[in-house]
């Protein structure tokens, strides 16, 4: 499987094991940083591998912070991006069958190389589920996402195209 993979500066230290680890797997890893632990927010490198993503360039992503908690919040800012923090690989494994997620988070001050080996391999091998109750309920995360960018509000308001500010 092809995997976009960014950190920032927290989440340097995993970043080596889990990039050994994916390709110890087979997986083919787009590293789009970052390189060092200078300082770097993380919105700008979850953007490098959601658009990824969305563009089909990578068939999953995988963020790293200290926390896995501001990428999460980051990566889900972005329309068709659904991502969940994984330390566990019971987590990591239901957040794709029951929720379709599309993105991994881990904290690197949460978890150690050995805990994100075996939440990473969980989340990668899991497929969504067929089963219609899941099916629905992405459905309607989708709906949701659709009924709440500006365009939508704006509409609701009878003010297309208006922006504010």
């Amino acid at each position: 499987m092809k995997i976009a993979l960014a950190n920032d500066h927290a989440g340097f230290a995993l970043k080596g094991a889990v990039v050994q680890s994916l390709r110890d797997a087979g997986h083919e890893v787009v590293d789009v940083g970052t390189q060092d632990e200078a300082p770097v927010d993380f919105p700008v490198v979850t953007q490098r591998v959601t658009n990824l993503v969305l563009q089909g360039e990578a068939e999953r992503g995988i963020l790293v912070c200290g926390t896995g908690v501001g990428a999460c919040i980051a990566a889900n800012k972005v329309h068709g991006i659904r991502a969940a923090v994984i330390h566990d690989a019971y987590s990591a494994a239901q957040s794709v069958e029951h929720d379709d997620v599309n993105v991994a988070c881990l904290g690197a001050w949460v978890v150690g190389p050995k805990t994100a080996r075996v939440a990473l391999d969980a989340f990668l091998s899991a497929q969504f589920s067929t089963d219609p109750d899941f099916r629905r309920r992405v459905g309607q995360l989708a709906e949701m996402e659709r009924a709440s960018t500006p365009s939508a509000h704006l509409a609701r308001e009878g003010r297309p195209g208006h922006v504010v500010n």
